[in-house]
């Protein structure tokens, strides 16, 4: 290693590129040694995996600091390259360690075995998100190791507990730690390039200016108790079932976002119809489980007298989740439901659309791949940019690497994987 960044630093003297090659062929190395650590959530030990991180940084010149903030091991890793103008807010780059769990037996290959097969890098966080972490490590090295003094401060966060709204990471490291990471540019996750999953035949990259307000429900319903051979009006489950029918018939039309209505200019109308273009334009509700019977096992012949379902909701930014649950309430109209929350929203709104760092994402990516359409997004799902983007800071995402649908599918479900070439290039562009 030691002699790879040597030599890496050598042609930088000259005024030359980094030796690509071997950076990318290390970085590979890296991933497969990272994927292959289970830093599973729930428990979101990342001990192990923060001991990676921390031992590749200072044996390559950098001083990163961890804090452990529980103790069964969820940590926090942070590390800063100095810049020129120590008077101006870092750019803060961040990951997380943390990874979903998985059901092994619907994989074909060790989730957490980081093999490579079919120009993939196959595994439990590949893409959300040790792939792109690996990304932002090796820029850091790279930067280092070269020389280059950057016109800021760079900053890079790793946090253990993203998969569970960063309550012991990013939460705690703003809490606490809040000098260390405060930043005016956050790049994190979210946004990619696609040529099918924004606009059909054409290559996009998405850059994540927002993402949806998460807020989870728990519905409830009474009923009573009965024999299964007599049915009844009064049966929890089938009044459970009528209310979710109801909650999830959300009115049409409504609000509609700003970003997403940035994309569809540039993409000139031609957006792609998929669960996730369908996703950012509308409020989404997703019924996750449902909960009923009485004895372990249940008992078949027994009605119970109360059933209970969650509901994932995903409002657009700028929607009141006060009025979105009493919508619902009103729709469900039943006195023999409750609905509580579970999780309350956050809503910083989205982060400006021109800046000088979007206008560098664009011409970075535009470097690479010169037929691209670099566009705002809005993404479904939630990242850990949301509480910082409440303290004012302008947070992008973005994966520097082309992914089909079928690919961006797997995050989070069965076979997930990215492009090994993709990744290679990533390193490049995000450099």
């Amino acid at each position: 290693m030691k002699h790879l960044w040597l030599a890496l630093l050598g042609t930088a003297l000259l005024g030359a590129e980094p030796d690509w090659n071997a950076v990318e062929t290390r970085a590979v190395e890296f991933l497969q040694k990272y994927i292959r650590i289970r830093s599973i959530n729930p428990p979101a030990d990342t001990r192990e995996a923060a001991a990676l991180f921390r031992a590749e940084l200072e044996k390559n010149g950098l001083a990163p600091k961890v804090y452990q903030t529980t103790p069964e091991g969820k940590t926090n890793l942070i590390v800063r390259l100095p810049g020129r103008d120590r008077t101006k807010k870092p750019l803060l780059l961040l990951n997380h360690f943390d990874v979903v769990p998985v059901d092994a037996k619907a994989w074909s290959v060790d989730p957490f075995g980081g093999i490579i097969k079919d120009g993939f890098i196959w595994g439990r966080g590949a893409m959300d998100m040790k792939g792109t972490g690996t990304i932002h490590l090796f820029a850091m090295l790279t930067l280092q190791q070269m020389g280059i003094v950057p016109a800021r401060d760079i900053v890079m966060l790793v946090t253990p507990d993203e998969e569970t709204s960063g309550p012991d990471g990013v939460e705690a490291m703003i809490r606490e730690h809040w000098p260390e990471i405060e930043a005016e540019y956050v790049l994190d996750e979210g946004g990619f390039g696609s040529r099918d999953l924004f606009s059909p035949g054409k290559l996009v990259f998405g850059v994540a200016v927002g993402e949806k307000q998460v807020l989870w429900l728990r519905m409830r319903a009474k009923g009573i108790a009965a024999h299964g051979s007599q049915p009844i009006a009064e049966n929890a489950n089938m009044i459970l079932l009528d209310a979710i029918g109801k909650a999830l018939a959300l009115p049409e039309g409504g609000r509609t976002n700003e970003a997403v209505e940035a994309m569809r200019r540039n993409l000139r109308g031609a957006i792609a119809q998929n669960k996730f273009t369908s996703a950012i334009q509308k409020n989404t509700i997703s019924l996750t489980t449902l909960t009923a019977g009485v004895g372990s096992p249940v008992k078949v012949n027994v009605i119970p007298s109360s059933s209970e379902a969650t509901l994932d909701c995903r409002l657009l930014p700028g929607v009141n989740a006060e009025e979105f649950v009493s919508e619902m309430k009103a729709r469900v109209n039943d006195p023999r439901v409750t609905i509580e929350r579970i999780v309350d929203p956050n809503d910083p709104g989205i982060s400006r659309m021109e800046s000088p760092l979007f206008s560098a994402l664009r011409t970075a990516i535009l470097k690479y791949h010169p037929e691209a359409v670099v566009t705002p997004i809005l993404i479904p799902f939630g990242t850990d940019s949301v509480k910082l983007r409440k303290k004012g800071v302008t947070a992008y995402g973005f994966t520097p690497m082309v992914l089909d649908a079928a690919t961006v599918a797997t995050m989070h479900s069965d076979e997930e994987r990215i492009p090994v070439a993709e990744f290679r290039k990533g390193i490049r562009i995000f450099h």
